[in-house]
Order: structure tokens, then sequence, then C-alpha cells
């Protein structure tokens, strides 16, 4: 067990127990990954064939060259591959290694990135994982518990103290989008601040043909501060915050709690499934987002 500081291996690969009591998708579901094929509507990574649309079907995938020829609205069929990839995108700025109750955000990080793992060996996925870094290329794709252990191997390392050659989330994200193919689930660990970095258009490209999930790490202090004199150190040198102050309590707010709510209410904006994550939490508690619909770029 870790002490809340640093994530360790051998508590991330015991998160597989946890990760992997949720009931796995009904088969042939917009959202089964298992690893026998199934025909989505909509979303997918192969075409298989066109029908008749029919109210409810994705307006994206209309097949419009049919639907010329026929007179009748069209929609195309995808196929699934396989194995669909599950890329985890570890943020690793310098915020998250902080916490003040239970771990450190960078630990929950890390903790959460382990449950996204073993739910993607569940699923049948491939899974890799990258940061934002230009000396360490990302761990590539590879399925079962082979995959997971190298991405949480990966995770332990990244999540141990702050790196110094962090380039930043758009950095990564530039990178993920390279590695992506249609159909893929792409979850992002990541600092509030750290989404007000990224251009908002950024996000709906992602999402037109994947399922983004983005879990936003908070703690409570963040979230709920005392209204009292905290004294913090900078730099060797003592700095006491007084919060009882309406003041200097609206700039905390506007520091730490505005890029939460920001980002919680921009990214389903864009396609996005968002999810505040705090260090206190349990690290599967925001597994059910995997199974609702995907959100509706606006």
């Amino acid at each position: 067990m870790s002490d809340g500081i640093q994530p360790t291996l051998s508590e991330l690969i015991a998160l597989r127990a946890v990760a992997q009591r949720r009931p796995p998708a009904r088969k042939g579901s917009q959202h089964s990954a298992g690893p026998s094929s199934s025909m989505l509507r909509g979303r997918g990574m192969e075409y298989a064939e066109s029908r008749e649309y029919v109210a409810g079907d994705d307006v994206r995938h209309i097949d419009w060259r049919l639907t010329a020829r026929s007179g009748r609205t069209h929609t195309k069929l995808f196929q699934a591959e396989r194995e669909r990839l599950t890329l985890i995108v570890a943020d690793t700025s310098p915020a998250l290694y902080f916490g003040t109750r239970v771990r450190f955000k960078s630990v929950q990080a890390a903790r959460a990135g382990a449950v996204a793992a073993w739910a993607a060996v569940r699923a049948g996925d491939r899974i890799a994982v990258l940061r934002g870094t230009k000396g360490e290329a990302p761990v590539p794709p590879a399925s079962g518990s082979r995959g997971a252990l190298r991405a949480l191997d990966a995770l332990a390392r990244w999540y141990a103290q702050p790196p110094a050659d962090d380039a930043g989330l758009a950095f990564a994200l530039d990178h993920a989008a390279r590695l992506l193919r249609p159909g893929s689930r792409l979850v992002v660990l990541a600092d509030p601040h750290s989404i007000v970095g990224i251009d908002a258009r950024r996000w709906p490209t992602l999402a037109a043909h994947n399922e983004v999930v983005v879990l936003l790490l908070s703690d409570a202090l963040e979230r709920e501060p005392p209204k009292a004199a905290l004294p913090f150190s900078s730099a060797g040198h003592r700095v006491e915050l007084d919060l009882g102050n309406a003041t200097q309590r609206q700039n905390w707010r506007g520091e730490f709690v505005r890029p939460l709510e920001a980002a919680l209410d921009a990214l389903p904006k864009r396609g996005v499934r968002a999810f505040e994550l705090r260090a206190d939490a349990p690290s599967e508690s925001w597994l059910p987002l995997l199974g609702r619909p995907q959100a509706q770029v606006a």
C-alpha cells in the first residue's frame, strides 16, 4: 500500500479486483467491446453496409450518396474491430503532486489510470499510455495483463514525483491524436488547470470518432478551503493567506474552483464525458461513465 504521496505498482495491480466488478456491457450494444466483432449503429471503425435510416440513428453517419440515388434516407453501419484501443493520457503537471486528504492528486491519477487499464483488459481492449514528454515514447498498445502491467508500471513511475521534462497536456493530446483510430477509447487524467490551456476545438475533433473521458483531479482543500489563515511555504519563505477575508476567498475560488467548474460545464458540450475525481474518493467511482451514451458535439 502506498503512503498516499507516491503510488506503488502493487496497489495499482490490486485495483484489478475493484475495476472488474463492474458488469461488462451487453454484447451488440454501442458500448460493447469484447473480443468478438459486432454491428454498431453510428460510431464504428470499418464500414460494413448501409440501410434505411430510422429514428434515433446518428445523423452524422447518413450515407448521402445512397440517399441521393435512392431518394430515401440511408445510414451507414460499421464493423467493430476485434480489439479496440484504450489510450490513457497522463497529465503530469506539477499541480497534481499535492493533496490534503487520503492521497495526493497524482496518486489518485495513477490509481484511476490503473482502473481504466483493468477495465480495458476485461473489455478485451489493447492498452497504451502516454504523457506529455519529448524524451520518452508512449507505452505501445498491448492486450491482456501484459498490456495492463506495462501501463501500470509507467503510471507508477510518472506519478512518483513531478517529472523535469513535462511538456504539457496539449503536447500529450497531439501525440494521442496520431495514435487513435476511429472507435478507440481515450481516458485523460488531468488537473483542471491543464484543461484551461487546451484549444476548445481540439475536443470535438477527438470525440468525433472516439469515446473520450476526462477525469479532473481535485483536492478537498481546493474545493472547500477553511475560513481561516493558512500558512504556505514558497521558495523558502513563509506566506500566510487569510481565507476568512472575502476578497482572498474569491481569489482562491477563481484559482481552483472556477477552472474545474468551467471544464465540467464545457467538455460535455464538446462531446466529452467529464468527471471530477477527488483525491479522497474511491478510485473506481468514475467507471459508470463508461456505460453512458456519448455526449453529442454542440
